[in-house]
C-alpha cells in the first residue's frame, strides 16, 4: 500500500513539473506574440500574467515580436474614424472611433501600432497615439504650412535597445519659394522637433495626399502618373515610373518591398518594387523596376462585370489586401487566395483606409486596460 502511494505522490510531482515548465514557456516565450486583444483576455489567467502583461518590459517585447496585420482603420467624410478587424476574436482596440483624444481628428497615417491624426479644429495638430493603450502625445507646431490634406507619413519601426517609442512624421508639402515644386519637414520625436529638409524635388507636379506609405525608412507618395520618394536617411527625393496604381490602386510593403496594388477587369496584381535605380541605368540596361509577383482573379461570386469598375483597392500589407466595392470591405489573402467580405462603411467614399498592427508599444510606465477592451473590435 505504501509503495502505491509513493507511486501516485511521484507521478503527481512529475504533472506538477510538467505543468510548472509548461506554464513558464507559455509566459516567457509565448505570450510574447500575440495581439494586444487576445493579451488582455489572458490577463484572467492569474495574478502574475496580469502584472507580466501590464508592465512596459513586456510591452516592449511584444511590440518586438507581433508585426501581424491585424486590420485596418477607416473614416468617411463627416464621419469618426471606425476600425474593421480580420480577426475580431483576436484583434481589436477598445476605442475604436478614438474619443480619448481631447479633439475630434482625421486619420493620416499609421505605423507599426501608432496611429498619426490632425486635429479637425482651428489649431490642426498632429497627434500621434496608440488605440490600444489610448495613450497620445501632441506634437508642436511645424513650421511650415503642410496643406489642408497633408501628405503626412508614419514612420516608426520597434527597435531592441529603445524602450521609448522612436518616430518620424514626414510631410510632403507644395513649395511656397518654387512652382510645381515639392518640399520636406520631418519631425522627429527623439528630438521632439521640426526639420526642414533642404531638399526639394521638381520632377511630382502633384502630391496625392494620404497615399504615401514607408519601408525601410523610405517614404512613397503616389503623384501624378508617377511615384514620389524620399529617403529619411540619405536625404534624397526622387521620381520613378513604371506602376502607377492610379485612382483604384494603392502602394503598401510585401516581404519588406515596396509593392503596388490594383484591380483592372476583375483581376487584382500585385507588382513588386525589384530596383528603385533602374530608371538612372542605360537605356540599354535590362534591369526591370517592377516584378508583378502576385496576380488573383476576384471577379466571379465576389464581384459581378458590372461593378467591377467601382472596386478601389485600399490598402496592401503583409500578404493581404483590403479593397471596397460600394459599402462593402472585402479582404483577399494573397497566400490562399480567398477573398471574402469583412465589414460594411456607413458611406462608399472613405476618405482613407489605414493598415494596422494590434501592438502594445508605449512610453509610458504602466498599462491601463479598458474594462470593456474584450466586447469591441
Amino acid at each position: 500500500m505504501d509503495s502505491g502511494k509513493n507511486v501516485s505522490k511521484l507521478f503527481a510531482a512529475r504533472n506538477h513539473k510538467i505543468y510548472m515548465d509548461l506554464k513558464f514557456i507559455i509566459r516567457e516565450h509565448a505570450l510574447q506574440f500575440l495581439p494586444a486583444k487576445s493579451l488582455s483576455k489572458f490577463q484572467g489567467v492569474c495574478r502574475d500574467w496580469k502584472l507580466l502583461i501590464a508592465s512596459p518590459f513586456f510591452a516592449h517585447k511584444q511590440s518586438l515580436s507581433f508585426s501581424s496585420f491585424s486590420g485596418a482603420f477607416f473614416q468617411s467624410p463627416g464621419g469618426s474614424p471606425a476600425f474593421v478587424s480580420l480577426d475580431p476574436e483576436s484583434y481589436g482596440v477598445p476605442d475604436p472611433a478614438l474619443n480619448f483624444l481631447p479633439v475630434p481628428v482625421d486619420l493620416l497615417s499609421s505605423s507599426n501600432g501608432l496611429l498619426c491624426c490632425r486635429a479637425q479644429t482651428s489649431d490642426q495638430a498632429y497627434y500621434i497615439c496608440n488605440p490600444v493603450t489610448k495613450q497620445w502625445k501632441k506634437l508642436p507646431k511645424p513650421s511650415m504650412e503642410h496643406g489642408a490634406e497633408p501628405a503626412a507619413v508614419l514612420i516608426f519601426k520597434p527597435s531592441l535597445l529603445n524602450f521609448v517609442a522612436e518616430y518620424k512624421l514626414v510631410c510632403a508639402f507644395h513649395s511656397i519659394d518654387f512652382d510645381d515644386a515639392t518640399e520636406f519637414e520631418i519631425y522627429s520625436s527623439k528630438d521632439n522637433s521640426w526639420k526642414v529638409s533642404g531638399e526639394i524635388s521638381f520632377a511630382a507636379k502633384k502630391v496625392i495626399p494620404k497615399s504615401g506609405v514607408s519601408v525601410n525608412d523610405v517614404v512613397y507618395w503616389q503623384s501624378s502618373y508617377s511615384i514620389l520618394v524620399y529617403d529619411t536617411t540619405k536625404d534624397r527625393s526622387q521620381v520613378i515610373h513604371g506602376c502607377y496604381s492610379g485612382s483604384n490602386g494603392t502602394l503598401g510593403e510585401y516581404n519588406g518591398k515596396l509593392c503596388s496594388a490594383s484591380l483592372n477587369g476583375g483581376m487584382l496584381t500585385v507588382s513588386v518594387i525589384s530596383n528603385i535605380y533602374s530608371n538612372t541605368m542605360q537605356m540599354s540596361s535590362r534591369a526591370r523596376l517592377w516584378d508583378d509577383k502576385i496576380r488573383i482573379n476576384i471577379s466571379g461570386e465576389v464581384l459581378n462585370a458590372s461593378s467591377l469598375s467601382s472596386v478601389r483597392v485600399l490598402c496592401a500589407g503583409s500578404d493581404q489586401v483590403l479593397f471596397l466595392r460600394g459599402r462593402n470591405v472585402y479582404k483577399c489573402d494573397l497566400k490562399t487566395k480567398e477573398t471574402k467580405l469583412l465589414a460594411e462603411t456607413p458611406q462608399a467614399n472613405l476618405k482613407v483606409l489605414l493598415p494596422y498592427v494590434n501592438s502594445l508599444i508605449t512610453n509610458e510606465v504602466e498599462i491601463i486596460w479598458d474594462e470593456d477592451f474584450n466586447t469591441q473590435n
